[in-house]
C-alpha cells in the first residue's frame, strides 16, 4: 500500500504537476485579480524550476560532496550499489547491456573494487518480472559488464526483490547480516539519493559509510544564458531533485529513515 500511495503522491506534487494544477485552477477563477495572481505564480514557478543556475545551486546544497577514492582510509568488505536507471534496456532481445543515466553507480563500484577498496559488490534492486525470468534484470546486466571489465563473478552478490530504498535496505540487511556479519560496508548511490539511503540502512541496523556517485551539481561557471533563459534539462533535473526531497520527507514522517 505504501508503495502505490507514495507513487500517487509523487505524481501530484511533482514540479510540473504543480504548474499544471495552478494553471488549470487559474482558468476557473472568476475574480480577475486573483486569476492574474495565480497565473503569475504559476509561470514564476515554471521559470524558477527551469533555471539552470538555481537548479545547480539546489543540487550543490543537497548533494553529498565528491569523495576521492585515494582518500578512503579503510578497505570495505562490501560495496552496496543501489540500482535504478543503471542499465537502459531497449529490448529483451538485446545481446548486450546499454548504460542508463545512473550507470555511474556501478562504474564507481568497479573503480573501488579495482583499487582494492571493496572486496565484494552487492547490487540491490528489482526489475520487471519478464526481464528477471530471462536473467536480464538490471542487477544481472550491470554484473555482466562488471565481470567483462575484470570483476570476479564470485565477488558479486545479488538482491533482486526490492522496489524502493526502504526495501533496498531491509533486504540487503538480511544478506549482509547472514553472509558478512560484522563487516565494513560502503554505500554507493547517486549523490542526491545518499541522505535517504543512509537513513534507511541505519534503520535496518546497517552502518555504512557513504560513497556518492552520479553527480548533478558542480562548480560550473554561470553565464547569462544559465541565469535568464529557461532550460528543459534543468527542469528535468529539478524534477529528479524534487522527487528526492518528497521521498525524503515522506520517509522521515513514516520513520523509514
Amino acid at each position: 500500500m505504501f508503495y502505490f500511495l507514495s507513487k500517487a503522491i509523487d505524481f501530484l506534487v511533482m514540479p510540473f504537476s504543480i504548474f499544471l494544477i495552478l494553471t488549470i485552477y487559474g482558468f476557473y477563477i472568476k475574480n480577475y485579480k486573483r486569476k492574474r495572481l495565480v497565473f503569475i505564480i504559476s509561470f514564476l514557478w515554471l521559470f524558477l524550476i527551469s533555471n539552470s543556475f538555481l537548479v545547480n545551486k539546489a543540487f550543490n546544497w543537497w548533494e553529498y560532496r565528491f569523495t576521492n577514492i585515494s582518500d578512503l582510509q579503510k578497505t570495505y568488505d562490501v560495496g552496496i550499489v543501489l540500482s535504478g536507471g543503471m542499465i537502459s534496456v531497449p529490448s529483451s532481445r538485446a545481446d548486450h547491456p546499454t548504460l542508463g543515466v545512473h550507470a555511474d553507480r556501478f562504474a564507481e563500484a568497479f573503480l573501488l573494487y579495482k583499487a582494492g577498496k571493496i572486496k565484494k559488490i552487492l547490487i540491490t534492486g528489482t526489475s520487471p518480472p519478464h526481464m528477471i525470468a530471462l536473467n536480464k534484470g538490471e542487477t544481472r546486466q550491470a554484473a555482466q559488464l562488471l565481470v567483462q571489465w575484470g570483476v570476479k563473478a564470485e565477488d558479486i552478490v545479488f538482491e533482486e526483490k526490492s522496489r524502493n530504498t526502504r526495501e533496498n535496505a531491509l533486504f540487503s540487511a538480511k544478506i549482509l547480516k547472514s553472509k558478512f556479519p560484522s563487516g565494513k560496508y560502503l554505500l554507493i548511490t547517486s549523490s542526491f539519493h545518499m541522505r535517504r539511503s543512509l537513513g534507511c540502512f541505519a534503520k535496518a541496523q546497517i552502518q555504512a559509510d557513504p560513497f556518492p556517485a552520479d553527480f548533478y551539481g558542480g562548480d560550473f561557471p554561470a553565464d547569462f544564458r544559465d541565469v535568464v533563459i529557461p532550460d528543459p534539462n534543468a527542469l528535468a533535473n529539478f524534477d529528479l531533485l524534487w522527487h528526492e526531497w518528497t521521498g525524503y520527507i515522506i520517509y522521515k514522517l513514516v520513520g523509514y529513515c
